[in-house]
């Protein structure tokens, strides 16, 4: 077996231990992404910044976890077709999933987003950090991520993110100076 793979059921051997687990990792794998959207929305609306510095952040946040979930981690999908773990191996499956495996959407989305809120609050960055680090683990013990696939997912993200904030930087600047 692969490290992948080993590390893969290090985790994914915590399911099917515990009903009050269970429901946990189910949680924080499904339902944690909805509670971050509306934290997301929350700091907009109550952050001490004008409106269209609000509009700003909102657009950054959101394009990048778009272009890092829909447009990097599908091109890599049409070119590699990984398949998921509980395809191949007997493991402990608590939710449903469909599609390739690598990389990670919602490590994509969701890294994507904390790194674009870290460029605007160190702080909710922080916290989004930890949340899609506790969601993705949470994917891989419900059966449905490989470890490689949410590190890949991060890399997605988090490259994205800095890559479309640098690029927003360089437009203001080129607007500033005409």
């Amino acid at each position: 077996m692969t490290i992948d793979t080993n590390i893969f059921y290090f985790f994914n051997n915590l399911a099917g231990k515990s009903a009050f687990f269970d429901i946990l990792f189910i949680f924080l794998a499904k339902y944690l992404q909805y509670l971050l959207v509306i934290l997301f929305l929350a700091f907009l609306f109550f952050v001490q910044k004008k409106n269209k510095e609000k509009i700003h952040i909102f657009l950054i946040t959101i394009f990048s976890a778009i272009v890092a979930r829909l447009g990097v981690v599908e091109l890599i999908r049409l070119f590699y077709h990984r398949p998921r773990p509980f395809i191949i191996h007997n493991v402990h499956q608590l939710i449903p999933e469909s599609g390739y495996s690598f990389p990670s959407g919602h490590s994509a989305f969701f890294f994507a987003i904390a790194t674009a809120i870290y460029f605007y609050n160190k702080k909710l960055g922080i916290i989004f950090f930890i949340a899609a680090i506790f969601m993705n683990v949470s994917r891989i013990i419900v059966g449905v991520h490989y470890p490689s696939d949410i590190i890949g997912g991060m890399f997605v993200g988090v490259i994205t993110a800095w890559l479309i904030h640098l690029l927003a930087i360089k437009i203001k600047k080129k607007k500033i100076s005409t």
